[in-house]
């Protein structure tokens, strides 16, 4: 595993763990529709991009003319 995906994956479980966190101790509703279902659905991303590799605004991104440097996390 690379530590660009392992950094996907600690992403976004700490998004969701912040959220689940927020939704117990009464600090959000997610019952209601709200900005937050968007910050969610985020989180679900990076997290399957993580154990996939398949992140749908990758190549979006490569057609706008970015060039994959998967070297995020080096110096």
């Amino acid at each position: 595993m690379t530590t660009e995906r392992a950094l996907r994956i600690l992403a976004g479980f700490m998004i969701l763990l912040s959220m689940g966190l927020a939704q117990a101790f009464g600090q959000i509703d997610l019952t209601e529709m709200s900005w937050l279902w968007f910050t969610l659905f985020i989180g679900l991303n990076l997290l399957q991009s993580g154990f996939t590799g398949f992140c749908p605004p990758e190549g979006l991104l490569r057609k706008m003319g970015f060039k994959s440097g998967g070297d995020a996390c080096c110096k």
